[in-house]
C-alpha cells in the first residue's frame, strides 16, 4: 500500500494584516504632502489630495477623467460620479489646495477634457490601474516610516471620513460622502463602536 504524503500549505494570509486598513492621522497626511511638494511630484501630489478629497474607492479614482471635475478650464470645488460598486451616484468636495495641484498636473502633462487624469505609462492601459495606484500608496507610507502592511487605497477612501467623523460624530454625513446604501455599512467600514467603546475606556479611570 502505497504511503499518502501529505503537504502542509500554509495559510494566503499568515504574518500578514487583514481587515481594514488604518486611515491617515492629519500629521501623516501633511508629512505626505509635503515630501511630495519638496520634491516637485506634481503627478503624485494631485492623485494623493484628490484622493483624500473624493474619498472614491480605488476602482472610481484611477478612471477620472478631467471632465468629471471641470467645467471648461476651472477645477470645480464639487463633483458627483457614479459609482462603479454600486451603481449609484456619490459626491464630493474639491477643496482650493487640491484643485491648484491637479491643476498644476493637468497643465504640466497636457491632459485634455476627455483624458484620463492620471494616465498609464503602460501603452496598454489608458489609465494607472487599481494595481499600481496600490502601489504608489504603499510607496508615500513607507516613505514617511510607516509599515505599508497597515495600510492601503482604502486608506485614502477612509481618511477624510475618518477624520470627518471623529469632529462631528454625522453618521448620516458619512454615509452620503461614501457613498453607502445602510448606516450599518458605514459603522463597519470606519469601525467607530470600536474606536469609540476604546476611546470611553481611555477617559474613565478606575
Amino acid at each position: 500500500m502505497e504511503q499518502q504524503i501529505k503537504f502542509h500549505r500554509e495559510p494566503w494570509n499568515k504574518g500578514k494584516l487583514v481587515g481594514q486598513k488604518a486611515p491617515l492621522k492629519l500629521k501623516e497626511i501633511w508629512s505626505i504632502r509635503i515630501r511630495l511638494e519638496l520634491s516637485s511630484r506634481i503627478r503624485d501630489l494631485a492623485l494623493f489630495n484628490l484622493a483624500i478629497d473624493s474619498k472614491l474607492r480605488a476602482c472610481d479614482l484611477v478612471k477620472l477623467k478631467l471632465r468629471d471635475i471641470s467645467h471648461g478650464n476651472q477645477i470645480t470645488s464639487r463633483a458627483i460620479v457614479m459609482q462603479q460598486k454600486t451603481g449609484r451616484p456619490v459626491h464630493f468636495e474639491i477643496t482650493e489646495p487640491t484643485r491648484n495641484s491637479i491643476y498644476a498636473w493637468v497643465q504640466s502633462a497636457a491632459i485634455r477634457s476627455e483624458d484620463y487624469i492620471f494616465p498609464s505609462r503602460v501603452h496598454d492601459s489608458p489609465h494607472i490601474s487599481t494595481r499600481q495606484y496600490a502601489r504608489i500608496v504603499n510607496a508615500w507610507v513607507e516613505e514617511i516610516g510607516l509599515d505599508s502592511s497597515n495600510y492601503g487605497t482604502h486608506t485614502m477612501r477612509r481618511t477624510k471620513a475618518t477624520l470627518i467623523y471623529k469632529r462631528t460624530k454625522n453618521l448620516r454625513a458619512i454615509q452620503l460622502l461614501l457613498g453607502h446604501t445602510k448606516l450599518d455599512s458605514t459603522v463597519r467600514y470606519l469601525g467607530i463602536e470600536v474606536d469609540d467603546a476604546l476611546e470611553l475606556a481611555e477617559q474613565t479611570e478606575v
